[in-house]
């Protein structure tokens, strides 16, 4: 190994050691850092609109751009997230003070059974209402009990959030106001060729946006026009149920309907039968094609993966990284295929 050789492999593990230490210090915030360049991405249309309009002063323009963001995202998913911590209290407390009784009411529909699907429910081992009613109950505590537990570590450690808070506006601010000089400097140092660099940050960029754009803003709907249908019909927690529309509205194959077929049905069972038949017509034609109209045109066809795809890296980016998991799986996964495309590519023209 001649001196060049040793220096410049000197050179990559020293390089290779300050990004990790570099990685190391920022991951207490990672959270922070993360939702800044995925917001930063998300507004860079906007804030180049804001430019214009201001003259290309761009310390006024970030500025401007980050109380845009404030308003249209921040504020709103604080005050959504407050209601619905709130409304997981209450239910759990009901829940414990017997006040609503799960158990009861599942016997109610238990009731109403016909003897032959009272027999079916026997054979495949279902027919043993009791220990349902009590599996149903310790799951209604839970997760009301994990809400409201979630909001008291938030509460409990509001200075660190603040801290995060701060964090990521002070870096959106940067990255909308330096972000292109920042992308030359990247661009610049990645070792890929000028096509194979800008087809990895296309689908980069692509992905986010999709799944801000179109999973985020299209789950959003669905979980407020079914929150308000079962608040019309008078069904209890409304918000509680239209959250977790939305939140499993990011999973494609599950959907909403995962929420509110069950309680169409339990409608249907225990009365008003109305209610049952409206929520499921509400559900078909009006949530269910929220997202046959809304995606296409918020994400456009040509940038969706497989069903599949995006739902096993959703959940898997979920359960490794909580809630950035959404956003982190999917990209994950688009790159993971990006890049074997490449390779492909790569073989087939030298022929191997």
């Amino acid at each position: 190994m001649d001196q060049t050789e040793l220096q410049q492999k000197s050179f990559l593990f020293l390089l290779l050691l300050v990004s990790l230490a570099f990685a190391w210090v920022l991951w207490p915030y990672f959270g922070a850092v993360f939702w800044g360049v995925v917001l930063a991405i998300v507004f860079a249309a906007p804030h180049r609109r804001v430019v214009r309009s201001l003259g290309g002063r761009r310390n006024l323009a970030a500025m401007v751009s980050v109380l845009l963001c404030l308003v249209v995202v921040i504020l709103p998913v604080a005050f959504i997230a407050a209601a619905l911590v709130r409304e997981a209290s209450l239910v759990y407390d009901a829940v414990q003070s017997k006040r609503f009784d799960v158990g009861a009411q599942v016997q109610l529909v238990v009731a109403t059974l016909p003897p032959w699907l009272g027999d079916l429910l026997d054979r495949f081992g279902l027919g043993d209402f009791a220990s349902i009613q009590d599996k149903l109950a310790s799951g209604a505590a839970q997760a009301s009990r994990f809400i409201a537990t979630q909001a008291l570590n938030i509460g409990q450690n509001a200075f660190e959030f603040l801290v995060g808070l701060g964090v990521m506006l002070y870096l959106l601010y940067f990255l909308l106001r330096d972000g292109r000089p920042l992308l030359v400097r990247i661009n610049r140092a990645i070792p890929l060729s000028g096509e194979h660099k800008a087809l990895l940050a296309g689908k980069f960029t692509t992905v986010i946006r999709a799944t801000i754009k179109g999973n985020v803003v299209v789950a959003a709907v669905q979980g407020l026009l079914g929150g308000l249908m079962l608040w019309f019909l008078g069904a209890q927690a409304a918000l509680l149920w239209g959250a977790l529309m939305a939140f499993l509205s990011l999973l494609p194959a599950v959907g909403a309907a995962i929420v509110w077929l069950p309680i169409a049905v339990w409608f249907l069972v225990a009365g008003p039968i109305w209610k049952g038949v409206a929520l499921i017509a509400f559900g078909v034609f009006v949530i269910g094609l929220v997202d046959n109209i809304l995606r296409p045109l918020l994400v456009g066809k040509d940038t969706q993966m497989p069903d599949w795809l995006v739902l096993v890296s959703t959940l898997g980016g979920i359960a490794l990284l909580g809630i950035n998991g959404f956003v982190i799986g999917p990209v994950v996964a688009a790159l993971f295929i990006a890049v074997w495309d490449l390779f492909s590519e790569r073989n087939e023209e030298s022929g191997t």
